[in-house]
């Protein structure tokens, strides 16, 4: 609504209001100063993210000690190693090597991994060193081929896949395949193992250095245990034969004496 005052009165009837003291123009309508104003509706809260999903870490050899457990044969072992994911050897490998020989052998050989021929071939200890191993048997009257019990063998290796390249397993890759290796030889239940290697050695009794360790008899997987020589390693250290040479002659021994 116009007032009809011009710009000059107006502007002086203004002035004469800040004289007074006027501190604030007067609005057409009332204002209760003591009404609580209304407060703000606050921005509805964002949802929190999700939690990040723990991811639950495995033990392989858990997992493994699981599957060997329910393996009641030999055919049962074997299928549930084929189905074990957690070693990464497998993806390398083109078959699984599982054992040869007589499983009613009294004596069961336990090697440390396979190489190019046993990769190949799908059995342990063929090629030099497997030639090498059969006249080492022979020379005390054992053959993996034997169906008689007291003259043959039976034998495995710690690992089942052959690492690339043939280098040496590492320590998890030996450990995690451990609990098959023990239901192995429950299953098998020979009254002697030999075991041959490094690191055949450091799968069953923790240790290493097969010089030392070689030729002395000790107890494991609940029966005698001797370690001995790897043939490969006789093949690059031939000198190293006539120790081989007692030991054969002691697991001899030790296998009459036992009836």
């Amino acid at each position: 609504m116009e007032s009809g005052l011009d710009f000059h009165t107006a502007k002086a009837l203004l002035d004469w209001q800040v004289e007074l003291g006027a501190t604030e123009a007067i609005m057409d309508a009332p204002i209760n100063r003591y009404e609580v104003p209304e407060k703000k509706a606050k921005p509805a809260a964002q949802s929190e993210p999700p939690a990040p999903v723990k991811r639950v870490e495995v033990d392989p050899a858990d997992v493994a000690t699981q599957m060997a457990k329910q393996a009641n044969d030999l055919d049962q072992l074997k299928a549930a190693i084929a189905q074990f994911e957690h070693c990464t050897l497998k993806q390398g490998a083109r078959s699984l090597v599982f054992s040869d020989g007589n499983p009613k052998a009294r004596i069961m050989i336990i090697g440390e991994a396979p190489g190019r021929d046993e990769d190949r071939e799908g059995r342990p200890f063929v090629g030099r060193a497997g030639q090498l191993l059969d006249k080492m048997l022979a020379a005390i009257n054992l053959d993996r081929k034997a169906e008689a019990p007291e003259g043959a063998v039976y034998i495995t290796n710690v690992l089942p896949w052959r690492p690339p390249q043939n280098r040496d397993p590492q320590t998890e890759e030996i450990f995690m395949m451990m609990p098959f290796v023990r239901r192995h030889v429950e299953l098998v239940d020979p009254d002697i193992l030999v075991v041959m290697g490094n690191i055949a050695c450091h799968g069953v009794f923790g240790k290493r250095g097969i010089t030392r360790l070689r030729g002395d008899w000790v107890e494991a997987m609940d029966r005698p245990v001797l370690p001995m020589f790897h043939p490969t390693f006789l093949l690059r250290s031939p000198h190293m034969k006539r120790e081989t040479w007692a030991d054969l002659l002691d697991l001899k021994a030790k296998l009459l004496s036992l009836g």
